[in-house]
């Protein structure tokens, strides 16, 4: 049985745990530069401008019509890197229902180094590196990669995801399954 001092420490315990995640979710929110829009789920994505490795800029409305996945990464980035095969392959699966566009968060010569040496058959855009960066403003206020946001048909933001993306929820995002 509990005794009434292991049920205070208990308490406390607890008290500092939501502490500390109510202080952890305030600092990713002032992570945030004042007047800059963060795109949350179910609102229109910001229709931005980017250069892509091909060396054209396009606009991610170009994209609409279909599901969108926006997988930002980098060069430096292990987890990145190992979930790209991964990316490579859904998207030819899914090539009827779903493009994936890769953002690569990263120095550009350094990215268009990489893609030369290991390319992709998706388009790649360059995002911005400069506050407020390109995967901030898709929900990405902890700026960790891989990152993931996808879009649906009319550009509205269905779902996030930090971390690697594994092949089930890539199937059931790309597929026009139910999103997490």
């Amino acid at each position: 049985m509990f005794n009434r001092q292991t049920w205070t420490v208990l308490l406390i315990a607890t008290l500092f745990a939501a502490a500390g995640g109510w202080l952890q979710h305030r600092s990713q929110l002032a992570r945030v530069p004042a007047g800059v829009h963060v795109t949350t789920i179910g609102n229109i994505a910001p229709d931005l401008a980017l250069m892509g490795s091909d060396g054209r800029q396009h606009r991610l409305s170009d994209y609409r019509g279909k599901r969108v996945l926006l997988n930002f990464w980098a060069s430096w980035c292990g987890p990145c890197l190992e979930e790209m095969p991964a990316l490579a392959r859904a998207a030819r699966q899914h090539a009827g229902t779903a493009t994936v566009v890769g953002i690569a968060m990263d120095d550009p010569a350094r990215a268009r180094a990489f893609l030369a040496a290991h390319p992709v058959d998706y388009p790649v855009l360059l995002g911005e590196l400069a506050s407020p960066s390109t995967s901030l403003r898709f929900g990405d206020t902890a700026q960790v990669l891989p990152y993931s946001a996808l879009l649906d048909a009319d550009g509205r933001l269905l779902a996030i995801r930090r971390g690697p993306l594994d092949a089930a929820t890539l199937a059931r995002w790309l597929g026009g399954g139910p999103v997490d």
